[in-house]
């Protein structure tokens, strides 16, 4: 594979690679004062919080973007029903991303516990791990969560048989995937809720909302979500079937899968180490991250690599300007959108890990002003349900908003009875709709400049 380069061997100036580098644009700044929110657990009502959401300032050198950001995301956080006391605290993080990758052609770094990556909201990435694994001498689950001893050599040390995340801890995540870690909120997975997925594995936006930083659009290339700890970028689930940004619309693929056995006595590689517990119920395979192999598929682009990404093209990135294409990670899921390991980035990283969380800026750096977003709104779906209705509408965007999206209930005759808004980086909003009158309404959808409508019926 070939080292990829930005503005340097494109020949950009300064001036206009700071306008065309992704790692400048694509984050989601907070130009409105939209403020971060959490449930807790039994109570539906939402609960505002005194924190901004979203990326607070973007700044960048010749070589470097820093990213300040309070590490809450626009969307509601919580509850998290396995006990996890903590709440999505203010983070005063400043993140600095390399502006030129590279790729990393000696050692490779392995994903680590963490950050290892940030979403474009400011929003932390975390991979499979949550500390937890298997103690060979003892037989038993070991790590740094409640009741469990410390796994020989700290609750982080690497084991043969190491916990995912995903599947262990599905009960702590919220409807948008996502839960804290002493505050710091992350996701180990694609940002989207549970029930815009198409075979539903978790209730709990059954009674919280189902709101996300991005929803899956499976006829749209999806969208530019993060950037990775080695400064390549991540997207969404689907992207094109052709690496060179040619073919139709294709949900990305993950090279691995499950592995056949019925017991853990060796790795994939055929390592033989210390046995962990054998499949079963409590222990099905997925269970721990050594569960997994992988398959490489030369002749499918569709399908990644061993570190969850490819060399492609893509919109933020188009052949026009990177002729050599750029290593995009993707959130892979599988054909239900159930998330698919290594989720996003992993287990190792394709590039060279510079990027960092940083105290301070020590360098002379220049304020990127975010251009406000037009939001194409004509090309995007907009789900209004239940329609009919008689308490609440809910009215839903598919894709990534990267910007605020108003939305007002209109009468027959015109007159606007309640406007609500989906913000920057979320994707829903509600209208109670219990007092009305039965009949015919209108929901208007605009970004301030284009304008959608929809017509809906309150019932009594």
């Amino acid at each position: 594979m070939k080292k990829l380069s930005f503005g340097v061997a494109l020949g950009i100036s300064a001036m206009s690679f700071a306008q065309t580098n992704p790692a400048i644009t694509a984050w989601l700044q907070n130009t409105t004062g939209i403020m971060g929110s959490h449930y807790i657990s039994g109570n539906p009502t939402v609960i505002n919080d005194a924190v901004e959401a979203n990326v607070q300032t973007v700044q960048y050198s010749a070589n470097w973007a820093y990213i300040t950001t309070n590490g809450i995301p626009a969307y509601p956080t919580g509850p998290f029903l396995d006990g996890n006391p903590s709440l999505a605290t203010d983070q005063n993080a400043i993140f600095k991303f390399p502006l030129n990758p590279t790729q990393n052609t000696g050692t490779l770094t392995a994903t680590s516990g963490g950050n290892i990556g940030v979403f474009i909201n400011g929003v932390a990435l975390f991979d499979y791990r949550d500390g937890v694994a298997w103690n060979t001498g003892t037989s038993s689950l070991c790590g740094g969560l409640p009741g469990m001893s410390p796994c020989p050599g700290g609750p982080m040390a690497s084991q043969s048989w190491n916990r995912d995340a995903v599947p262990a801890e599905k009960l702590g995540f919220d409807c948008s995937k996502g839960h804290p870690a002493n505050g710091n909120y992350h996701h180990h997975q694609n940002p989207s809720a549970f029930n815009l997925d198409l075979t539903v594995i978790s209730t709990i936006c059954d009674i919280y909302a189902a709101d996300g930083l991005y929803a899956i659009n499976p006829v749209e290339h999806s969208p530019l979500i993060g950037f990775a700890y080695d400064g390549f970028p991540i997207y969404g689930a689907y992207g094109y079937s052709n690496a060179d940004g040619t073919g139709g619309i294709v949900r990305i693929k993950s090279g691995y899968q499950f592995r056949n056995i019925t017991d853990r006595t060796v790795w994939a590689d055929g390592t033989d180490v210390a046995d962990g517990p054998i499949v079963s119920t409590t222990y099905p395979l997925g269970y721990f991250r050594e569960d997994y192999e992988f398959i490489a598929h030369p002749s499918d682009p569709s399908y990644l690599d061993a570190h969850n990404g490819r060399i492609c093209n893509t919109p933020e990135y188009p052949i026009s300007l990177y002729p050599n294409g750029i290593y995009c990670y993707f959130a892979t899921v599988d054909v239900n959108h159930n998330s698919a390991y290594p989720y996003v980035v992993g287990p190792y990283f394709y590039g060279n890990k510079t990027a960092a969380k940083v105290t301070s800026i020590s360098e002379a750096v220049t304020t990127y002003t975010s251009v406000s977003n037009v939001n194409e709104i004509t090309t995007t779906t907009f789900n209004i349900f239940p329609n009919p209705t008689a308490d609440v509408l809910i009215v839903q965007s598919s894709g990534l908003q990267e910007g605020n999206i108003s939305a007002e209930l209109v009468d027959a005759t015109g007159k606007t009875i309640q406007t609500q808004t989906i913000y920057q980086g979320s994707t829903i909003c509600y209208f109670n709709v219990s007092t009305l009158y039965s009949g015919t309404y209108f929901i208007k959808i605009s970004n301030g400049q284009l304008t959608k409508s929809y017509s809906v019926f309150i019932a009594e």
